[in-house]
Order: C-alpha cells, then structure tokens, then sequence
C-alpha cells in the first residue's frame, strides 16, 4: 500500500482485521464496518454528525493513526484536506473525523484494487 502514515506494521494490521475487501460492497460499508461513517443525531430543527461507536475499534484506530500521521506531514494528501477543512470553519475535531472517513474510502479502493490485481492469471499480468 502506497499511502503516506501507512508503514508495513499498519498495513499488516489492516489486513489482518479485514481479510479481503471484496466482502464488502461499497465503501461506505467498509466505512460503516470500520466504525468512521457519520452517524446522523437530530434534534428539533439542527442536524449533525458524530462518529458512530459502533465498528471494529482496531480498525478505527489505525485509521486514526494514518490520519495524525498524514495531517502531520505537509506533503502528505490528508494534510491539505484536514487543512482546507479546517479553513472551511471545521473544528480540528470535525476535520479529522471527515478526513478519516476519506482514507477509509481510499484503503478500501487500494484493497480492492489490490485482489483484483492478484486474481488476474500471469499470462495477462506481463
């Protein structure tokens, strides 16, 4: 996995909690499982969003992990995001909340795209 804050420890992590990715169906699901989708609380007229407690905890937490390490390094994607966030009147709380969300989408596209890769037969792999 080429993400920035993703070294072979938590890479290893991730795997071993998800197995393969295909089991899930969407990316919002894989963000639902890992326990960073937002989850609506409504009272009266105003509406927010939280993070749900429910989810598989390791898994959120190196999410969390990926996101301090990313809004840590200036070059790093999640940084500019987490940054433009909080430029757009984002607490610093709601900012990494929405920038977990967002590497949540990614590693499941990067894990998807990974078994897709490794079903192809060698014949078309070269």
């Amino acid at each position: 996995m080429n993400t920035p804050g993703v070294g072979p420890v938590l890479a290893a992590r991730l795997v071993g909690r998800v197995g393969r990715a295909s089991r899930f169906a969407t990316a919002a699901a894989f963000a639902n499982y890992t326990g960073v989708a937002p989850v609506e609380i409504a009272s009266a007229d105003k509406s927010r969003h939280r993070l749900s407690r429910s989810g598989d905890r390791q898994l959120n937490s190196v999410l969390h992990t990926i996101a301090v390490a990313q809004i840590r390094m200036p070059s790093a994607p999640g940084h500019a995001y987490y940054q433009r966030k909080l430029s757009e009147g984002k607490t610093p709380r709601e900012a990494k909340r929405r920038l977990k969300r967002r590497l949540a989408d990614h590693v499941w596209r990067v894990m998807i795209a990974g078994e897709r890769r490794s079903k192809r037969p060698l014949s078309q792999a070269t």
